[in-house]
């Protein structure tokens, strides 16, 4: 599907590939708002996401789990690749962290890791050049 992404968008993947999970939010957030579907719920997902992330960067176990899982599950009713990104290979990453986070528990999170358990890698979104 190669339809035509808004520059925004791509400014919102850039910070959310930066670690800039916050920006990405209010970028992909103005999208949302004005969007119809079905890049709404896509643009949703992706925030989602990128919130979880933050909240993981605050140590907010909770927040990141909630979110990580609410964005996941808006973004599986795209195909494969959408929007020029690799939809499968961020659900299998965002998926990993989720697991690793179940897995570890709330009151294992620390400064930069998860207890004993390394972070698994933080999501990023691949593009798919057409």
């Amino acid at each position: 599907m190669s339809e035509i992404m808004p520059q925004e968008f791509w400014q919102g993947v850039e910070q959310f590939n930066s670690g800039q999970f916050y920006a990405c939010h209010d970028t992909l957030e103005a999208l949302w708002i004005e969007a119809s579907e079905p890049e709404k719920t896509f643009y949703q997902g992706i925030l989602q996401i990128a919130v979880a992330l933050y909240h993981l960067g605050n140590r907010n176990w909770r927040g990141a789990v909630i979110l990580l899982g609410e964005g996941s599950n808006r973004l599986r009713r795209y195909p494969s690749i959408y929007g020029g990104i690799d939809v499968d290979e961020f659900l299998s990453q965002s998926a990993a962290l989720l697991t690793a986070l179940q897995q570890t528990g709330a009151d294992k999170i620390s400064a930069g890791n998860l207890g004993d358990h390394q972070v698994s890698p933080l999501p990023r979104i691949m593009l798919i050049n057409d």
